[in-house]
């Protein structure tokens, strides 16, 4: 899996690697800063799935027929549940 990660998961890069990802950030790539069109521009040439929590460069991934993971506080609020209820079986 290709992917890349938003400003605000660059943090996460090693974690992804770890799990076999091959990842790139914003950063990585000189893209911090650039306007949401040209990261969900460079994604989708670079047959990456951007990773982000920002709603308009997911829209415009979603525009461009690219592909994206869009992490709003409900996916957050859901994947916390999940794994609260694992662990504690709730």
């Amino acid at each position: 899996m290709k992917l890349l990660l938003d400003e605000m998961y660059s943090g996460l890069k090693e974690y992804f690697e770890v799990l076999g990802c091959d990842v790139e950030t914003v950063r990585d790539v000189s893209l911090s800063g650039k306007m949401d069109r040209e990261i969900a521009e460079y994604a989708k040439e670079h047959d990456l799935i951007l990773i982000t929590e920002d709603r308009k460069p997911a829209e415009l991934s979603e525009l461009l027929d690219g592909r994206f993971f869009y992490v709003d506080n409900k996916t957050k609020a859901q994947m916390i549940h999940e794994k609260i209820c694992k662990k504690y079986r709730e």
